[in-house]
């Protein structure tokens, strides 16, 4: 197997890392105990993470894509600080859920890692400018991307959010 498909195989156990997150969620009515209030920050912490996502895919790689995608890392693991500390009080958070979280907070910084690695060891280097990527991904690619993220992640993420809203109102 290529470094490729090793990268591609841990972002689908990434993925379904996240959706096991989110039914561990369900199971202990995240709705009806910590609620809105965790479950915006889910969103928040999709958006930042899904973000540096779409920068890997769309542009071209070079140290300020780096650098941002750094920057999302970051803010990804302190929104995910703050889910934590908003959650504890007010919902069990066992073992199992734990131990997810342990997969979800540190595949980022593995990647952002593989990345710096293979922008050091480019031999035509990166550059220092953001530029849409050349060629731009194809179709295959874009849908082998985005449509596991959309399913395992993204799909529940709003079905949580819908469920803590009305929770919230109701």
């Amino acid at each position: 197997m290529s470094f490729a498909d090793w990268a591609y195989a841990g972002y689908i156990l990434w993925l379904c890392a996240g959706l096991a997150d989110f039914t561990l969620h369900w199971r202990e009515d995240l709705a009806h105990t910590s609620g809105w209030s965790e479950s915006r920050l889910h969103l928040l912490q999709l958006a930042l993470i899904g973000s540096g996502v779409m920068l890997w895919l769309y542009l071209q790689p070079s140290w300020p894509v780096l650098l941002l995608q750094g920057l999302l890392v970051v803010g990804h693991a302190g929104v995910g600080y703050r889910d934590t500390q908003i959650a504890y009080p007010l919902r069990r958070i066992g073992p199992l859920e734990q131990h997810v979280h342990s997969v979800l907070d540190m595949a980022p910084w593995f990647a952002l890692v593989a990345l710096a690695g293979i922008a050091v060891a480019s031999a035509d280097g990166w550059g220092g400018r953001v530029a849409l990527r050349k060629p731009w991904p194809d179709a295959g690619v874009q849908l082998r991307t985005l449509l596991p993220a959309a399913v395992l992640v993204a799909l529940p993420a709003l079905v949580e959010a819908r469920a803590a809203w009305h929770a919230r109102a109701g």
